[in-house]
Protein backbone atom coordinates (compact mmCIF):
# COMPACT_ATOMS: atom_id res chain seq x y z
CA UNK A 1 0.00 0.00 0.00
CA UNK A 2 1.45 3.58 -1.25
CA UNK A 3 0.63 6.43 1.17
CA UNK A 4 2.22 9.52 0.03
CA UNK A 5 4.06 11.50 2.62
CA UNK A 6 4.15 14.39 0.51
CA UNK A 7 2.62 16.25 -2.20
CA UNK A 8 3.87 17.07 -5.62
CA UNK A 9 3.17 20.10 -7.29
CA UNK A 10 2.15 18.38 -10.57
CA UNK A 11 2.34 19.68 -14.28
CA UNK A 12 -0.97 22.06 -13.30
CA UNK A 13 0.07 23.50 -10.38
CA UNK A 14 -1.78 27.03 -10.50
CA UNK A 15 -4.42 26.04 -12.88
CA UNK A 16 -7.55 26.92 -11.10
CA UNK A 17 -10.26 24.74 -12.33
CA UNK A 18 -14.04 24.90 -11.20
CA UNK A 19 -16.51 21.92 -11.61
CA UNK A 20 -19.96 22.73 -11.57
CA UNK A 21 -20.29 18.59 -12.21
CA UNK A 22 -21.78 16.21 -10.45
CA UNK A 23 -22.21 12.20 -10.56
CA UNK A 24 -19.79 11.07 -12.44
CA UNK A 25 -18.35 12.25 -16.13
CA UNK A 26 -17.91 15.67 -14.94
CA UNK A 27 -15.93 14.39 -11.70
CA UNK A 28 -14.14 12.33 -13.43
CA UNK A 29 -12.61 15.23 -15.54
CA UNK A 30 -12.33 17.11 -12.42
CA UNK A 31 -10.32 14.31 -10.60
CA UNK A 32 -7.72 13.87 -13.60
CA UNK A 33 -7.00 17.50 -13.61
CA UNK A 34 -6.84 17.63 -9.72
CA UNK A 35 -4.41 14.75 -10.09
CA UNK A 36 -2.01 16.27 -12.10
CA UNK A 37 -1.91 19.48 -10.09
CA UNK A 38 -4.74 21.84 -10.76
CA UNK A 39 -6.50 23.58 -7.85
CA UNK A 40 -9.99 21.68 -8.12
CA UNK A 41 -13.45 23.74 -6.65
CA UNK A 42 -16.07 21.58 -6.54
CA UNK A 43 -19.20 24.19 -6.59
CA UNK A 44 -22.47 21.81 -5.14
CA UNK A 45 -25.49 22.64 -5.27
CA UNK A 46 -27.31 23.95 -2.19
CA UNK A 47 -29.30 22.11 -0.17
CA UNK A 48 -28.00 18.29 -0.90
CA UNK A 49 -25.17 18.65 -2.89
CA UNK A 50 -23.91 16.11 -5.77
CA UNK A 51 -26.13 12.99 -5.59
CA UNK A 52 -23.32 10.71 -5.40
CA UNK A 53 -23.09 12.10 -1.63
CA UNK A 54 -26.59 9.79 -1.18
CA UNK A 55 -25.39 6.44 -3.86
CA UNK A 56 -24.93 3.97 -0.64
CA UNK A 57 -24.42 1.65 0.25
CA UNK A 58 -21.20 1.17 0.38
CA UNK A 59 -20.48 3.55 2.94
CA UNK A 60 -17.53 3.87 5.17
CA UNK A 61 -18.27 5.74 8.57
CA UNK A 62 -21.74 6.70 6.52
CA UNK A 63 -19.56 8.85 4.25
CA UNK A 64 -20.75 7.38 0.53
CA UNK A 65 -18.07 5.65 -1.12
CA UNK A 66 -18.54 6.00 -4.57
CA UNK A 67 -18.50 10.24 -3.96
CA UNK A 68 -15.24 9.85 -2.18
CA UNK A 69 -13.31 7.39 -4.85
CA UNK A 70 -14.03 10.35 -7.77
CA UNK A 71 -13.90 13.62 -5.77
CA UNK A 72 -10.78 13.08 -3.94
CA UNK A 73 -8.02 15.75 -4.13
CA UNK A 74 -10.23 18.83 -4.73
CA UNK A 75 -12.00 21.64 -2.25
CA UNK A 76 -15.33 21.61 -2.35
CA UNK A 77 -17.98 24.29 -1.38
CA UNK A 78 -21.56 24.88 -1.45
CA UNK A 79 -23.57 27.12 -3.16
CA UNK A 80 -27.41 28.14 -4.06
CA UNK A 81 -27.49 28.29 -7.28
CA UNK A 82 -31.18 29.37 -8.05
CA UNK A 83 -30.74 32.43 -5.49
CA UNK A 84 -28.90 35.42 -7.41
CA UNK A 85 -26.50 36.14 -4.97
CA UNK A 86 -25.52 32.33 -5.10
CA UNK A 87 -24.97 32.91 -8.73
CA UNK A 88 -22.78 36.33 -8.22
CA UNK A 89 -20.72 33.86 -5.34
CA UNK A 90 -20.07 31.64 -8.63
CA UNK A 91 -19.71 34.17 -11.11
CA UNK A 92 -17.01 35.39 -8.67
CA UNK A 93 -15.21 32.87 -8.22
CA UNK A 94 -14.98 31.74 -12.31
CA UNK A 95 -13.48 35.46 -13.29
CA UNK A 96 -10.27 34.26 -11.68
CA UNK A 97 -10.55 30.78 -12.90
CA UNK A 98 -8.80 29.03 -15.57
CA UNK A 99 -11.38 26.26 -16.39
CA UNK A 100 -14.85 25.34 -16.16
CA UNK A 101 -16.51 21.86 -16.38
CA UNK A 102 -19.78 21.25 -16.33
CA UNK A 103 -22.73 18.00 -16.89
CA UNK A 104 -25.67 19.80 -16.54
CA UNK A 105 -28.41 19.28 -19.15
CA UNK A 106 -28.25 21.77 -22.17
CA UNK A 107 -29.84 24.88 -21.19
CA UNK A 108 -29.43 24.65 -17.74
CA UNK A 109 -26.14 27.10 -16.47
CA UNK A 110 -27.50 29.39 -19.29
CA UNK A 111 -30.75 29.92 -17.45
CA UNK A 112 -28.53 30.81 -14.46
CA UNK A 113 -26.59 33.20 -16.32
CA UNK A 114 -23.66 31.11 -16.15
CA UNK A 115 -23.31 29.75 -19.89
CA UNK A 116 -20.11 30.19 -21.67
CA UNK A 117 -20.67 33.42 -23.52
CA UNK A 118 -21.70 34.98 -20.51
CA UNK A 119 -18.61 33.98 -18.74
CA UNK A 120 -16.52 34.69 -21.32
CA UNK A 121 -17.14 38.48 -21.53
CA UNK A 122 -15.96 38.89 -17.86
CA UNK A 123 -13.09 36.40 -18.47
CA UNK A 124 -11.62 35.90 -22.24
CA UNK A 125 -9.63 33.26 -21.32
CA UNK A 126 -11.41 31.09 -19.63
CA UNK A 127 -11.68 27.58 -21.25
CA UNK A 128 -14.82 25.85 -20.65
CA UNK A 129 -15.49 22.57 -20.94
CA UNK A 130 -19.57 20.76 -20.87
CA UNK A 131 -20.42 17.04 -21.29
CA UNK A 132 -23.82 16.63 -22.08
CA UNK A 133 -25.47 13.12 -23.40
CA UNK A 134 -25.76 13.55 -27.01
CA UNK A 135 -23.85 16.80 -27.80
CA UNK A 136 -25.32 20.54 -27.99
CA UNK A 137 -26.32 20.17 -31.49
CA UNK A 138 -28.26 17.68 -33.35
CA UNK A 139 -31.86 15.98 -33.25
CA UNK A 140 -30.93 14.40 -29.64
CA UNK A 141 -28.95 17.51 -28.12
CA UNK A 142 -32.19 18.23 -25.33
CA UNK A 143 -32.27 14.54 -24.24
CA UNK A 144 -31.26 13.52 -21.02
CA UNK A 145 -27.87 10.80 -21.46
CA UNK A 146 -26.72 8.21 -18.88
CA UNK A 147 -24.81 5.78 -19.03
CA UNK A 148 -26.34 2.81 -19.51
CA UNK A 149 -28.06 5.07 -22.65
CA UNK A 150 -25.24 5.90 -24.27
CA UNK A 151 -24.11 2.13 -24.41
CA UNK A 152 -27.28 1.17 -26.05
CA UNK A 153 -27.29 3.85 -28.74
CA UNK A 154 -23.43 3.81 -29.47
CA UNK A 155 -23.48 0.25 -30.11
CA UNK A 156 -21.47 -0.79 -27.50
CA UNK A 157 -24.18 -3.62 -25.97
CA UNK A 158 -25.00 -4.67 -29.73
CA UNK A 159 -21.41 -6.04 -29.38
CA UNK A 160 -21.37 -6.84 -25.76
CA UNK A 161 -22.30 -10.53 -24.61
CA UNK A 162 -21.95 -14.19 -24.86
CA UNK A 163 -23.20 -14.39 -28.65
CA UNK A 164 -26.29 -13.78 -30.91
CA UNK A 165 -29.74 -14.13 -30.11
CA UNK A 166 -28.77 -13.29 -25.97
CA UNK A 167 -30.04 -10.70 -23.90
CA UNK A 168 -27.96 -7.09 -24.64
CA UNK A 169 -25.42 -6.73 -21.97
CA UNK A 170 -23.87 -3.43 -20.94
CA UNK A 171 -19.90 -3.09 -20.02
CA UNK A 172 -19.72 -3.96 -16.50
CA UNK A 173 -18.39 -0.76 -15.49
CA UNK A 174 -19.95 3.08 -16.52
CA UNK A 175 -17.73 3.54 -19.66
CA UNK A 176 -19.16 6.79 -21.37
CA UNK A 177 -19.15 8.23 -18.13
CA UNK A 178 -15.62 7.56 -17.32
CA UNK A 179 -14.72 8.13 -20.59
CA UNK A 180 -16.41 11.38 -21.19
CA UNK A 181 -14.69 12.68 -18.41
CA UNK A 182 -11.04 11.62 -20.18
CA UNK A 183 -11.79 13.17 -22.97
CA UNK A 184 -13.18 16.26 -21.08
CA UNK A 185 -10.16 16.14 -19.38
CA UNK A 186 -8.24 16.01 -22.93
CA UNK A 187 -9.76 18.83 -24.58
CA UNK A 188 -9.20 20.70 -22.10
CA UNK A 189 -5.60 20.68 -22.00
CA UNK A 190 -5.70 21.00 -25.51
CA UNK A 191 -7.69 24.37 -25.60
CA UNK A 192 -5.51 25.64 -22.41
CA UNK A 193 -2.20 24.95 -24.47
CA UNK A 194 -3.81 27.02 -27.09
CA UNK A 195 -4.48 29.71 -24.78
CA UNK A 196 -1.04 29.61 -23.83
CA UNK A 197 -0.39 30.80 -27.17
CA UNK A 198 -3.20 33.01 -28.25
CA UNK A 199 -4.43 34.23 -24.87
CA UNK A 200 -7.86 33.40 -25.82
CA UNK A 201 -9.71 30.13 -24.06
CA UNK A 202 -12.62 28.34 -25.63
CA UNK A 203 -15.48 26.21 -25.82
CA UNK A 204 -15.03 22.63 -25.25
CA UNK A 205 -18.17 20.14 -26.02
CA UNK A 206 -17.85 16.13 -25.41
CA UNK A 207 -20.92 13.39 -24.42
CA UNK A 208 -21.35 10.22 -23.28
CA UNK A 209 -22.54 8.73 -27.08
CA UNK A 210 -19.19 10.04 -28.68
CA UNK A 211 -17.31 8.72 -25.31
CA UNK A 212 -18.98 5.88 -25.68
CA UNK A 213 -18.25 5.53 -29.33
CA UNK A 214 -15.12 6.22 -29.69
CA UNK A 215 -14.37 1.94 -28.28
CA UNK A 216 -15.61 0.81 -31.40
CA UNK A 217 -12.85 1.60 -33.91
CA UNK A 218 -12.65 -2.27 -34.76
CA UNK A 219 -16.68 -2.90 -34.76
CA UNK A 220 -16.75 0.02 -36.75
CA UNK A 221 -13.83 -0.64 -39.11
CA UNK A 222 -16.12 -4.02 -39.94
CA UNK A 223 -19.04 -2.30 -40.28
CA UNK A 224 -17.19 0.62 -43.16
CA UNK A 225 -15.67 -2.31 -45.06
CA UNK A 226 -18.39 -5.64 -44.64
CA UNK A 227 -21.86 -3.38 -44.17
CA UNK A 228 -22.38 -5.66 -41.67
CA UNK A 229 -22.83 -5.10 -38.09
CA UNK A 230 -20.98 -7.48 -35.93
CA UNK A 231 -22.00 -9.53 -33.37
CA UNK A 232 -21.52 -10.33 -29.93
CA UNK A 233 -18.94 -12.38 -28.97
CA UNK A 234 -17.95 -12.94 -25.65
CA UNK A 235 -14.37 -12.27 -24.83
CA UNK A 236 -13.48 -13.18 -28.33
CA UNK A 237 -11.76 -10.99 -30.64
CA UNK A 238 -13.44 -10.24 -34.60
CA UNK A 239 -10.46 -10.47 -36.55
CA UNK A 240 -7.90 -12.35 -34.58
CA UNK A 241 -7.86 -16.12 -33.03
CA UNK A 242 -7.18 -17.57 -30.21
CA UNK A 243 -7.72 -14.37 -28.23
CA UNK A 244 -10.21 -14.83 -25.62
CA UNK A 245 -10.98 -16.03 -22.29
CA UNK A 246 -10.61 -20.14 -21.61
CA UNK A 247 -10.97 -21.67 -18.71
CA UNK A 248 -8.94 -23.64 -16.17
CA UNK A 249 -8.63 -25.89 -13.35
CA UNK A 250 -9.55 -23.23 -11.32
CA UNK A 251 -10.67 -20.03 -13.19
CA UNK A 252 -10.22 -17.99 -16.16
CA UNK A 253 -7.07 -17.47 -18.06
CA UNK A 254 -7.16 -14.80 -21.37
CA UNK A 255 -5.12 -16.10 -23.98
CA UNK A 256 -3.75 -13.11 -26.83
CA UNK A 257 -2.58 -14.73 -30.14
CA UNK A 258 -2.08 -11.59 -32.30
CA UNK A 259 0.17 -12.42 -34.74
CA UNK A 260 0.76 -15.95 -36.47
CA UNK A 261 4.37 -16.53 -33.77
CA UNK A 262 2.38 -15.85 -31.13
CA UNK A 263 -0.16 -18.59 -32.57
CA UNK A 264 2.98 -20.55 -33.39
CA UNK A 265 4.40 -20.72 -29.52
CA UNK A 266 1.41 -21.90 -28.18
CA UNK A 267 0.36 -25.44 -29.26
CA UNK A 268 3.75 -25.94 -27.88
CA UNK A 269 2.77 -24.79 -24.71
CA UNK A 270 -0.22 -27.10 -24.70
CA UNK A 271 1.82 -29.87 -25.38
CA UNK A 272 -0.38 -30.23 -28.71
CA UNK A 273 1.90 -29.40 -31.43
CA UNK A 274 0.06 -31.19 -33.71
CA UNK A 275 -2.14 -28.10 -33.84
CA UNK A 276 0.33 -26.36 -35.96
CA UNK A 277 -0.03 -28.90 -38.78
CA UNK A 278 -3.91 -28.66 -38.68
CA UNK A 279 -4.83 -26.92 -41.97
CA UNK A 280 -7.98 -25.87 -40.07
CA UNK A 281 -5.60 -23.91 -37.43
CA UNK A 282 -2.29 -22.95 -39.85
CA UNK A 283 -3.36 -19.31 -40.76
CA UNK A 284 -5.89 -16.64 -38.85
CA UNK A 285 -8.27 -16.61 -41.21
CA UNK A 286 -8.58 -20.54 -40.91
CA UNK A 287 -8.91 -20.02 -36.82
CA UNK A 288 -11.44 -17.45 -37.55
CA UNK A 289 -13.37 -19.78 -39.27
CA UNK A 290 -12.75 -22.93 -37.16
CA UNK A 291 -12.65 -21.25 -33.97
CA UNK A 292 -15.61 -23.23 -31.56
CA UNK A 293 -13.52 -26.57 -32.87
CA UNK A 294 -10.29 -24.68 -31.74
CA UNK A 295 -11.74 -23.04 -28.37
CA UNK A 296 -13.19 -26.68 -27.83
CA UNK A 297 -9.99 -28.09 -28.08
CA UNK A 298 -7.64 -25.60 -26.30
CA UNK A 299 -10.53 -25.50 -23.43
CA UNK A 300 -10.28 -29.63 -22.56
CA UNK A 301 -6.52 -29.20 -22.11
CA UNK A 302 -6.14 -26.17 -20.55
CA UNK A 303 -8.79 -27.19 -17.73
CA UNK A 304 -5.88 -29.92 -16.38
CA UNK A 305 -3.81 -27.54 -14.69
CA UNK A 306 -4.56 -24.23 -12.47
CA UNK A 307 -4.39 -20.66 -13.96
CA UNK A 308 -1.13 -19.88 -12.38
CA UNK A 309 0.45 -22.69 -14.21
CA UNK A 310 -0.58 -21.59 -17.02
CA UNK A 311 0.53 -17.92 -16.60
CA UNK A 312 3.48 -19.12 -16.41
CA UNK A 313 3.99 -21.23 -19.16
CA UNK A 314 2.82 -18.68 -21.57
CA UNK A 315 4.83 -15.81 -20.08
CA UNK A 316 7.81 -18.13 -20.17
CA UNK A 317 7.67 -18.58 -23.88
CA UNK A 318 6.70 -15.02 -24.64
CA UNK A 319 2.82 -15.92 -25.04
CA UNK A 320 0.53 -12.74 -23.70
CA UNK A 321 -1.69 -14.09 -21.51
CA UNK A 322 -2.88 -13.05 -17.85
CA UNK A 323 -5.48 -14.49 -15.48
CA UNK A 324 -9.24 -13.50 -15.23
CA UNK A 325 -8.96 -11.37 -11.48
CA UNK A 326 -12.04 -9.99 -9.21
CA UNK A 327 -11.46 -6.44 -8.21
CA UNK A 328 -10.27 -7.40 -4.87
CA UNK A 329 -7.56 -9.48 -6.33
CA UNK A 330 -6.74 -6.33 -8.77
CA UNK A 331 -6.71 -4.40 -5.89
CA UNK A 332 -3.84 -6.51 -3.98
CA UNK A 333 -2.00 -7.31 -7.62
CA UNK A 334 1.95 -6.31 -6.64
CA UNK A 335 1.95 -4.69 -10.42
CA UNK A 336 -0.97 -2.47 -9.35
CA UNK A 337 0.65 -1.67 -5.89
CA UNK A 338 4.09 -0.92 -7.71
CA UNK A 339 2.32 1.90 -9.67
CA UNK A 340 0.94 3.31 -7.09
CA UNK A 341 -2.84 2.19 -8.29
CA UNK A 342 -3.98 2.28 -5.01
CA UNK A 343 -3.64 5.09 -2.50
CA UNK A 344 -4.06 5.99 1.20
CA UNK A 345 -6.31 9.57 1.63
CA UNK A 346 -7.20 11.62 4.47
CA UNK A 347 -10.54 11.92 4.99
CA UNK A 348 -12.30 14.18 8.27
CA UNK A 349 -14.95 11.58 8.97
CA UNK A 350 -14.11 8.24 6.89
CA UNK A 351 -10.65 8.06 8.10
CA UNK A 352 -7.47 7.20 5.73
CA UNK A 353 -9.39 5.28 3.12
CA UNK A 354 -7.84 3.61 0.28
CA UNK A 355 -8.81 4.76 -3.36
CA UNK A 356 -7.02 4.64 -7.03
CA UNK A 357 -4.37 6.60 -7.88
CA UNK A 358 -3.57 8.88 -10.93
CA UNK A 359 -3.31 6.82 -14.16
CA UNK A 360 -0.76 8.92 -15.64
CA UNK A 361 3.15 9.44 -13.92
CA UNK A 362 5.32 12.18 -14.96
CA UNK A 363 9.20 12.65 -14.18
CA UNK A 364 8.79 15.78 -12.40
CA UNK A 365 6.17 14.35 -10.17
CA UNK A 366 2.43 13.93 -9.80
CA UNK A 367 -0.03 16.24 -8.07
CA UNK A 368 -1.98 13.20 -6.36
CA UNK A 369 -2.17 14.09 -2.33
CA UNK A 370 -3.08 12.49 0.56
CA UNK A 371 -6.59 15.16 0.82
CA UNK A 372 -9.60 13.08 0.79
CA UNK A 373 -13.20 14.13 -0.84
CA UNK A 374 -14.32 17.26 0.51
CA UNK A 375 -17.22 17.50 3.30
CA UNK A 376 -20.43 18.95 2.03
CA UNK A 377 -19.28 22.78 2.19
CA UNK A 378 -15.71 21.83 3.82
CA UNK A 379 -14.09 25.05 2.10
CA UNK A 380 -16.80 26.80 1.48
CA UNK A 381 -15.50 29.98 3.92
CA UNK A 382 -11.65 29.10 2.52
CA UNK A 383 -12.59 30.09 -0.96
CA UNK A 384 -14.86 33.06 -0.25
CA UNK A 385 -12.01 34.16 1.83
CA UNK A 386 -9.77 33.78 -1.11
CA UNK A 387 -12.44 36.01 -3.12
CA UNK A 388 -11.93 38.71 -1.04
CA UNK A 389 -15.22 38.30 1.43
CA UNK A 390 -14.70 39.16 4.50
CA UNK A 391 -15.76 37.29 8.04
CA UNK A 392 -19.09 39.27 8.61
CA UNK A 393 -20.05 38.84 3.96
CA UNK A 394 -19.58 34.94 4.64
CA UNK A 395 -21.45 35.01 7.74
CA UNK A 396 -24.71 36.99 6.13
CA UNK A 397 -24.21 34.40 3.03
CA UNK A 398 -24.55 31.55 5.16
CA UNK A 399 -27.52 32.67 7.74
CA UNK A 400 -29.28 33.28 4.46
CA UNK A 401 -29.15 30.12 3.41
CA UNK A 402 -26.97 31.59 -0.15
CA UNK A 403 -24.09 28.93 1.05
CA UNK A 404 -23.21 26.20 3.39
CA UNK A 405 -20.39 26.63 5.36
CA UNK A 406 -19.13 23.24 7.23
CA UNK A 407 -19.18 24.10 10.66
CA UNK A 408 -15.46 22.70 10.84
CA UNK A 409 -14.71 25.97 8.93
CA UNK A 410 -16.32 28.51 11.75
CA UNK A 411 -13.00 27.86 13.61
CA UNK A 412 -10.60 29.39 10.92
CA UNK A 413 -9.30 32.75 11.09
CA UNK A 414 -10.39 34.88 8.63
CA UNK A 415 -8.32 37.51 7.40
CA UNK A 416 -8.92 39.59 4.17
CA UNK A 417 -11.68 41.58 3.90
CA UNK A 418 -13.34 43.37 1.24
CA UNK A 419 -15.87 46.09 0.67
CA UNK A 420 -19.54 44.31 -0.71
Amino acid sequence: MINHQRAFKGPLAGVRVIELAHVMAGPVGGLLLADMGADVIKVEKRPGGDDTRRTTPPEINGESASFMIINRNKRGIAVDLKNPEGVQVVKRLIAQADVVIENYRPGTMEKMGLGYPALRDTNPGLVYCKITGFGTNGPYAQRAGYDLISQGMSGLMGLTGEGPGRPPVKVGVPVGDVTAGILAATGILAAYIERLRTGEGQYVDTSLLEASMIHTYWPAAIAFATGQSPTPMGSAHPVAAPYQAFPTQDGWINIGAIGQSNWERIPQVLGAVWLLSDERFMSNGARMRHLPTLVKIMSSILKERSTDAWVAAFESSGVPAGPVKTMTQVLDDPQVHARNMVIRVDHPIAGNVEALGCPIKFSGGDGVTTRGSPLYGEHTAEVLCELGYDAVAIDRLANAGVVHVHTAELTAPITQTVAL
